[in-house]
């Protein structure tokens, strides 16, 4: 859209300081004046403009109603009398804002609210609203949500993959049963970020896992490289399972929040310098040395966490097989970290979600926003480097592994 200016009138700005409604007349206005503005670009002429380049004639006007964080917005959207005139302005309203209004509404509807929440349901939604108001509001967010998260993945690989899970608390058979939302983003040959798919189990264990993988495989997810998750052996067991040969990157803040709380208290700041050398080590070989330093400084001193440190290292160092600029963003799941922040700054809103729809609503509208904005957004890796490298892996392996070598090395 071209630019364009917008007036906000002495009064408006008055308003915005005197009266409880303020912002929310001023937005009204901006959003009013956005949608002329639209218009205008439209027909290729302003109001009453004599212009060679007019493609259509203005139509009058319709009411529309926006709800929104401030409350409703009035907005008078123009028409043209070709009726080809649309805006973005309601399409672009975000899917996670109206998640969460329903989630609150559906809180009120079903008893389980309290009057703390219902005040903020009625400033968020500006009215009053029953259990068939919320039923037709939900209805389309579903489906966009549903269509989401089912939609195929067999057009585009994805050789790099981030799993994690997050325990949400949901009104189950009338009681709060914490579940899991497990999720998985995938890293395309293209170099983009995808959320690949959400799903909801009754905890993170090997058969919620299995589901989930079983599911992005059906949907058409194929051939990843490397998964970066953390070590919960049920979602090893079920990677093993269903993406046979996949190699599996331990993540390194786990790992490493993991050897400290076995180490003694008294003992945790020398563990922790010496354990990020070896974390940060760029070789393998590097990697063991300070290992062995490590060993022999806290030997005595934290035996467990050095037990544990040697059986799980091998698994937090496989990044290092790949070319250096991939290692510093795969060595850890900080990413799927930072979307589970997200979810759970909406989630502390709701505490205890409603029914698992309601969960899969508000997580899956925020994940998809947030699909939208990596999938079209910048490259997240520049992937060509990594292609070539993988391709001359492959083939070294497939080599390594033809009958005809492995006769020779038993020879």
């Amino acid at each position: 859209m071209a630019d364009f200016e917008v007036t906000l009138s002495g009064s408006k700005l008055k308003d915005l300081l005197t009266r409880d409604d303020g912002l929310q007349g001023l937005i009204e206005d901006v959003l009013n004046q956005v949608l002329e503005a639209q218009m205008t670009e439209h027909i290729g002429a302003g109001r009453h403009e004599r212009s060679e380049t007019r493609q259509a004639y203005r139509n009058g006007h319709r009411m529309r109603r926006l709800y929104s964080r401030v409350g409703p917005l009035s907005l008078r959207v123009p028409q043209s009398r070709d009726g080809g005139f649309s805006t973005e302005v309601f399409r672009r309203y975000q899917r996670s804002e109206q998640a969460l209004v329903l989630a609150l509404m559906e809180m009120v509807v079903n008893g389980v609210s309290t009057r703390k929440v219902t005040a903020i349901t009625e400033e968020l939604c500006g009215a009053s609203f029953s259990k068939s108001t919320v039923s037709q509001l939900c209805m389309e967010l579903d489906l966009r949500v549903e269509t989401w998260n089912e939609r195929s993945l067999s057009d585009t690989r994805y050789p790099l993959v981030i799993v994690d899970a997050l325990v949400i608390k949901v009104r189950k058979d009338k009681a709060v049963r914490p579940i899991s939302a497990l999720t998985a983003i995938g890293i395309s040959d293209s170099g983009h970020r995808e959320i690949l798919g959400l799903s909801l189990g009754d905890s993170e264990n090997e058969a919620s896992w299995n589901r989930m993988f079983s599911w992005l495989k059906q949907r058409g997810l194929r051939d990843v490289f490397l998964i970066v998750s953390d070590a919960h052996q049920g979602l090893r067991n079920a990677a093993d399972r269903h993406l046979q040969g996949v190699i599996w990157q331990r993540c390194q803040v786990h790992f490493r929040r993991n050897i400290l709380g076995l180490t003694p208290k008294n003992h945790r700041a020398q563990m922790a310098g010496l354990l990020e050398k070896v974390l940060k080590a760029e070789e393998h070989e590097e990697a063991w040395k300070a290992f062995a330093v490590l060993a022999e400084q806290m030997g005595g001193k934290a035996d467990k966490a050095i037990d544990d440190l040697e059986n799980g290292l091998e698994d937090a160092l496989a990044v290092l097989m790949l070319p250096e600029k991939y290692r510093k963003r795969l060595r850890t799941t900080n990413m799927a970290e930072r979307l589970n922040e997200e979810i759970r700054r909406r989630e502390r809103v709701i505490r205890i979600f409603p029914n698992e729809d309601s969960a899969l609503r508000l997580i899956g509208a925020l994940l998809a926003e947030q699909h939208e904005t990596w999938s079209t957004g910048r490259r997240y890796l520049g992937m060509t480097e990594f292609l070539e490298w993988e391709e001359e892996w492959n083939r070294s392996n497939r080599e390594n592994s033809s009958p005809a070598r492995l006769k020779a090395m038993q020879a």
